[in-house]
């Protein structure tokens, strides 16, 4: 059976250079745990193939693996791994 994802709205913390572009740099859990953004690899429009929604896609770099962080309107959220206890 292949990993389950679920969509996960999070608060972010971010910077906005002079021209307006907009940089996210920390990622918070519900849980408390702040995720520091290493780097922006890549910033396209896409849509999330595993957990449906899209908009303006970040491909980040945290603790030195790749993950997509998307901004959809006013929100932003990841591909969360579900925890299946059963």
């Amino acid at each position: 059976m292949g990993t389950q994802y679920r969509k996960a709205y999070v608060p972010v913390t971010l910077d906005v250079d002079k021209e307006g572009a907009i940089l996210p740099r920390l990622i918070w859990w519900d849980n408390g745990v702040i995720f520091q953004i290493d780097q922006i690899l890549y910033k396209c429009r896409a849509t999330s193939k595993k957990v449906g929604g899209g908009g303006i896609r970040y491909t980040v770099q945290i603790r030195g693996k790749e993950s997509f962080l998307f901004h959809e309107g006013d929100k932003w959220f990841v591909e969360a791994k579900e925890d299946n206890c059963s």
